[in-house]
């Protein structure tokens, strides 16, 4: 019955050294109110300087959604009053973004794909942070002046399922360009999210709200469903127009409910007007050569991955979702391993071992270890049962990959006259089985398998263990 139609508006935090417009370090889990100077404490007669390292990774971003990056942009002031913000007004682009008119395609698991519209990007600076403590709230500034990139998409996603990928695949490429850490966790990527509905066929844009702040995808999705539930149930009970306003919600993840926080502002009610400390950001041509060169994206990688190692597109995109397990699957592939295992070990059984603080980046099996230990099952050296004992072991404790299977005992027995003994001894133990299986109860096969692995401890090549029983049992 209804359409919804969704847009976002990201704060990326780039991570810059110092701060958008003064010298003090952008690293504000420090003690309180360190981090700060006369600029960014809005002290009379403190005037603003421009980081140019901004300007570098917002052209990288503009290069990567292929957007127009405009040479002369310009600074606005923003002006509202909260705590963490001593100057009263936020400094950053209205009328002329760095960035406009990009676009970004997000990926369907049936392999269908749709292109969704970037408006901006624009430059502004962080506020400071409210710390509320039982009665009395405190102000943190170590944040204050951090520069920000917002980035703003035109309202083309139709459903939660299409925000979340949108989102998944900008924290990529903000990842894989390395302009930020876009951790949801600290805040260094927030999601505002603006949803409205409208009958299906209907082209007008009815009322959006805005549901702010959301810090992980999973809520961001939980959101929007439960505030497309509360708009169309207000439309199909006749009191939409009543009920449903332009207005900032926030998002109860506890009880799965959005609440309405305020009024949504208009520009008009910002006072908006050219930022007098400012001259215009002028980006060169020589700086726009220099900072539109940016690494390969996670899209060009993973159809690098499909041709250059035959995986399946869903496989490689699973990979290159993630720069870190990109780079990692990357340099695992200089063992000379099949791709495919190298998924599976990587994907499946090393991402099944990193647990609580332990991720891809600081796993105590590296890349190489891994690569060695996928090598050696494919080079017969263990099986790939064993090998998932020798990569617990690893988890555990630092060792090298051979000494493990060597002190495990896991060494797996290619030798045939072995197997052979092995299987005979197993076969002159059974003789009823023998008749059975013979007799045509071929399901008896595996019992013989089996006891065969078992006597070796696991330590039979399953092939040659295969192969000689049924030369032997006919």
């Amino acid at each position: 019955m209804f359409e919804v139609v969704i847009g976002l508006e990201v704060h990326v935090q780039l991570n810059t050294k110092t701060k958008l417009f003064c010298s003090c370090p952008t690293s504000f889990n420090h003690k309180q109110n360190t981090n700060t100077c006369p600029t960014c404490l809005a002290l009379p007669g403190a005037l603003p300087v421009l980081n140019k390292e901004v300007l570098h990774k917002s052209i990288m971003l503009g290069t990567a959604i292929d957007a127009t990056i405009n040479k002369t942009s310009f600074f606005d002031r923003k002006s509202y009053f909260y705590p963490d913000s001593p100057s009263a007004y936020q400094i950053t682009q209205l009328y002329t973004p760095i960035v406009e008119h990009g676009k970004l395609q997000i990926d369907f698991e049936d392999g269908s794909h749709k292109e969704i519209r970037v408006n901006r990007a624009h430059i502004e600076a962080d506020a400071g942070k409210n710390i509320h403590d039982g009665d009395i709230s405190k102000v943190d500034l170590n944040r204050a002046g951090t520069p920000l990139l917002e980035i703003v998409s035109e309202p083309d996603m139709r459903s939660a399922e299409e925000a979340i990928l949108y989102l998944k695949k900008l924290h990529s490429i903000i990842r894989y360009l390395d302009i930020g850490d876009a951790n949801m966790q600290e805040g260094s990527f927030r999601v505002d999210v603006n949803v409205s509905i409208r009958p299906k066929g209907d082209e007008k844009l009815y009322t959006r709200v805005e549901v702010k702040n959301i810090n992980s995808f999973k809520f961001i999705q939980k959101a929007i469903e439960v505030e497309v539930a509360r708009q169309s149930e207000a439309w199909e009970d006749g009191v939409y127009d009543d009920e449903i306003v332009q207005e900032t919600r926030l998002y109860d993840q506890d009880k799965n409910e959005t609440r309405s926080m305020r009024g949504k502002e208009e520009a008009a009610d910002y006072r908006y007007f050219p930022e007098p400390d400012l001259l215009k950001a002028v980006v060169t041509d020589e700086m726009m050569e220099i900072y539109s060169k940016i690494p390969e994206l996670p899209d060009a990688k993973r159809d690098r991955f499909v041709n250059e190692y035959g995986m399946s597109e869903y496989n490689a995109g699973v990979i290159t979702s993630s720069v870190e397990m990109a780079h990692f699957f990357e340099e695992m592939m200089e063992q000379g391993i099949s791709a495919k295992n190298a998924a599976t070990w990587l994907t499946v059984e090393l991402q099944a071992r990193l647990k609580g603080d332990i991720n891809i980046t600081n796993s105590p099996v590296d890349a190489q270890k891994l690569g060695l230990l996928v090598k050696r099952i494919e080079d017969q050296t263990i099986s790939g049962k064993a090998a998932k004992e020798v990569l617990d072991k690893l988890m555990e404790e630092n060792l090298d990959v051979d000494g493990v299977i060597d002190a495990l005992g896991l060494k797996q027995v290619t030798d045939t006259g072995a197997i052979e003994l092995m299987c005979d001894e197993i076969i002159n133990a059974n003789p009823e089985k023998v008749e059975q299986y013979q007799g045509g109860k071929e399901k008896l096969f595996g019992f013989f398998v089996g006891q065969v692995m078992k006597a070796s401890k696991g330590s039979a090549n399953p092939q040659a263990v295969n192969e000689i029983l049924k030369a032997k049992l006919g």
